[in-house]
C-alpha cells in the first residue's frame, strides 16, 4: 500500500512526488512514456531550445543595427536539433534524480477500483494500492474534422519538433501560443510562413493591445496572417480556406488541447464547463482523489500544473492550501516576447464596467536598458488597476518580459497597490523598472 499513487510523470507528477517524498510519504509514479511529460520532452523545453537557436541566428543577421558587421553566417539544422536533444536529456536526468526514492513504473496503468479511500490500479503485470491518488494524465491535441487532416505532410507540434529540416513553405493552422512560437522559429530560419486563425486576432486569451502589437511586429518579420478564416480542406499542395487557398509543403495543426483521462475512466469523474470538477484544494468529489495539470482543463501551463500539485500534496498532508488563478503568469516566447498576469482590459470592462478601473500604457523604451539593447522595437507595458490602485493585471511586450513578469505576479498575489509597489527598490538600469514607471502613472 502506497501513501500516494501518481498517474503521469510531467511537471505536476514529478513536483507532487518530490514534495511527498520530502514529507516521508511512499510514492509510486506511473508514466506510460517519458518522465518529464509533454513539457520537458515534446513541449516547453525543446521548443524554447530551438527558438533560442533561431533567434540567435536572426539577431546575427540583424547585427548591423548595433554597429556589428558579419561577413558570413549560416546554420546547421541537424546540429540545432542535436543540441535540443542534449538539453532535454540533461533535464530529464535531473528530474529523475529528484524522484529517485519513488517507485517508478514506466507502463500504462488503469484504475480498477476505488473503495473506502483506497484506489486500486493495474498495469499489464502488477496490481497496486494507494491511500491517495493524484491524476496528472495531461492533455492531448484536439484535431479539427477537416478533410485531408490525415495527409502525411500534416503534423502536430510533437512531429514538428522532430523534423530534421526547415520547411520551405508552411501553413500553421491555429494562432495560439504553439502556433506563434513555431511561426517565429521557422521564419527565423528562412521559411515562408502563413498563420491561419478562426478568431479575429491571434492569441485571443491575451490582452488585445499586446497581441495586436505582436502581430504587427511579426508581419514586419515576414509572417503572413489570415484571420477570421476557417480551413475547409487540406490537399497535398495547399490549405483551402473559406477565403482562398495557400500553398504549403508542410502544415502544422495546433488548434488546442483537451484533457486526457486515459486510465481513470472507472472513477466516473464529473465535469463542469468541459473541465474536471475539482475544489480549490485540487480534490475531486472522491475523497483522497486529486487532480493537477492539464487534465483539470484550467490554465494549461506547466507552472500552473506545478502549483496545483503543491496544493494537492499540501492538502493530503493536512496543510491548508488553496489554488488561485488570477496570479498565474503567461508567456509567449516570440521575438519580441509577451508576458502577462492578471486580467485583461477586456475582462476588466466586463467585471468593473468602463469607468470602474484604471489603465496605464507606456512604451518599454522608458526603460534605459531596453532602449540600449533593442533596436526598432518600441514595446509596451500596460497596467490595469482598480480605483484604489490595487494591481489587477500587467501585460508586457518586449524582450526581457518573461524574466520580469514575476514581479507583477508577486504584486498581484499580495494584492499590492501602486503606492506599495513604488516602495520597492528596482535595480538600475533594468527592464524591470518599466513596471515601477507605469505604476507611478496610476497615482
Amino acid at each position: 500500500m502506497f501513501d500516494l499513487a501518481i498517474i503521469g510523470g510531467g511537471p505536476a507528477g514529478y513536483t507532487a512526488a518530490s514534495r511527498a517524498l520530502a514529507h516521508n510519504l511512499s510514492v509510486v509514479i506511473f508514466e506510460r512514456e517519458n518522465l518529464g511529460g509533454t513539457c520537458l520532452n515534446v513541449g516547453c523545453i525543446p521548443t524554447k531550445t530551438l527558438l533560442h537557436s533561431s533567434k540567435l541566428y536572426r539577431h546575427i543577421l540583424d547585427a548591423e543595427k548595433f554597429g556589428i558587421t558579419v561577413d558570413s553566417v549560416s546554420f546547421d539544422f541537424g546540429k540545432v536539433q542535436q543540441r535540443k536533444t542534449r538539453v532535454v536529456r540533461r533535464l530529464v536526468a535531473g528530474v529523475r534524480q529528484t524522484v529517485k526514492d519513488a517507485t517508478f513504473v514506466n507502463a500504462p496503468v488503469r484504475v480498477v477500483n476505488y473503495s473506502n479511500h483506497v484506489t486500486t490500479l493495474e498495469t499489464a503485470t502488477e496490481t497496486y494500492e494507494a491511500q491517495n491518488l493524484l491524476i496528472c494524465t495531461g492533455s492531448e491535441n484536439s484535431v479539427p474534422p477537416v478533410k485531408g487532416i490525415d495527409l502525411p505532410h500534416v503534423i502536430d507540434s510533437t512531429r514538428a519538433l522532430a523534423l530534421d529540416y526547415v520547411p520551405r513553405q508552411v501553413v500553421i493552422v491555429g494562432g495560439g501560443v504553439i502556433g506563434i512560437e513555431f511561426a517565429q522559429l521557422w521564419r527565423n530560419f528562412g521559411a515562408k510562413v502563413t498563420v491561419v486563425e478562426m478568431q479575429p486576432g491571434i492569441l485571443p486569451n491575451l490582452d488585445a493591445d499586446i497581441s495586436t502589437a505582436l502581430m504587427q511586429s511579426l508581419k514586419k518579420q515576414g509572417i503572413d496572417f489570415l484571420l477570421d478564416t476557417r480551413v475547409t480542406e487540406i490537399t497535398p499542395e495547399a490549405v483551402i480556406t473559406d477565403r482562398g487557398s495557400v500553398e504549403a509543403d508542410q502544415v502544422l495543426v495546433c488548434t488546442g488541447r483537451r484533457p486526457c483521462l486515459t486510465g481513470v475512466e472507472a472513477l466516473n469523474l464529473p465535469f463542469e464547463d468541459r473541465r474536471l470538477k475539482i475544489g480549490i484544494n485540487q480534490q475531486t468529489p472522491l475523497p483522497g482523489v486529486y487532480a493537477a495539470g492539464d487534465v483539470t482543463g484550467k490554465v494549461m501551463l506547466a507552472h500552473t500544473a506545478i502549483r496545483q500539485a503543491e496544493v494537492a500534496v499540501n492538502n493530503m498532508l493536512g496543510i491548508d492550501d488553496t489554488m488561485r488563478y488570477d496570479n498565474i503568469p503567461s508567456v509567449v516566447y516570440s521575438d519580441p516576447e509577451i508576458a502577462s498576469v492578471g486580467i485583461t482590459e477586456q475582462e476588466a470592462t466586463a467585471q468593473y464596467g468602463e469607468q470602474g478601473f484604471k489603465v496605464v500604457k507606456i512604451p518599454m523604451l522608458y526603460s534605459g536598458r531596453f532602449a540600449a539593447e533593442n533596436e526598432g522595437e518600441q514595446g509596451l507595458c500596460k497596467i490595469i488597476a482598480d480605483l484604489d490602485n490595487t494591481l489587477l493585471g500587467v501585460h508586457l511586450i518586449g524582450n526581457g518580459s518573461s524574466e520580469i513578469i514575476t514581479t507583477a505576479a508577486m504584486a498581484i498575489t499580495c494584492r499590492q497597490t501602486a503606492d506599495s509597489l513604488l516602495k520597492v527598490v528596482f535595480p538600475h538600469p533594468t527592464v524591470s523598472e518599466i513596471i515601477k514607471a507605469a505604476a507611478e502613472k496610476l497615482l
